[in-house]
């Protein structure tokens, strides 16, 4: 069972916490947290790339020059691939990128990343996070004392003091605990999670 200090909001140890090996101290699936990241990606593709094929190009119904005797290669219409303002032979179409992954994956997927941040000591428990008004320069100084730059902030609750005061901070996001997802996990440097945050968690996938 993983043991890690916990902070308050100036930046000083109050404390240590038990983070649960269900779900802190699990076997990393690489495989799965990189199928995690991927469906993410590809969910948020648009897929709207679109041009048009010879058939949807307005124009060109009337054939150019008659069948034999210009000189010329048979034509049916100037609409064709070959010709300026033509359709375009293997045009791209709006797609859908996405695809499915298990829900016992996606877990599994969680787990790991949740894992990996421990094991490289990139996860900080605060005993709490409260802010008394919606302050950017509160919510940055927080951070200061506790030496972060690139943060995920995880709340167990809608704290619109915290979201909105963390909003304008370039590199810090926060979510909640019903919306972490392993892309963001992964790419900010730090993971932040207050107590309650924790028991949150852990009570949804130990």
């Amino acid at each position: 069972m993983a043991n890690v200090s916990v902070y308050n909001m100036e930046g000083k140890e109050v404390g240590t916490i038990d983070l649960s090996d269900a779900v802190f101290g699990v076997d990393v699936n690489e495989h799965l947290v990189h199928l995690a990241v991927v469906q993410q990606l590809a969910d948020n593709r648009q897929g709207t790339q679109k041009a048009k094929t010879r058939s949807e190009v307005s124009g060109g119904g009337k054939k150019p020059y008659r069948q034999k005797g210009t000189g010329h290669a048979r034509q049916g219409s100037t609409r064709a691939p070959q010709f300026a303002g033509g359709g375009v032979v293997f045009a791209p179409v709006p797609r859908d990128y996405s695809f499915k992954m298990n829900r016992k994956e996606k877990r599994a997927a969680l787990r790991s990343a949740l894992t990996s941040r421990v094991e490289e000591n990139k996860l900080i428990v605060l005993d709490e996070l409260k802010l008394d008004a919606v302050k950017t320069k509160n919510m940055q100084k927080v951070l200061d004392n506790l030496n972060l730059k690139k943060a995920l902030v995880i709340l167990d609750s809608n704290d619109q003091n915290v979201v909105l005061s963390a909003r304008n901070i370039e590199g810090v996001k926060t979510a909640l605990t019903n919306t972490i997802n392993v892309y963001d996990i992964l790419k900010f440097d730090t993971v932040v999670l207050t107590k309650a945050a924790v028991s949150s968690i852990e009570e949804v996938y130990a």
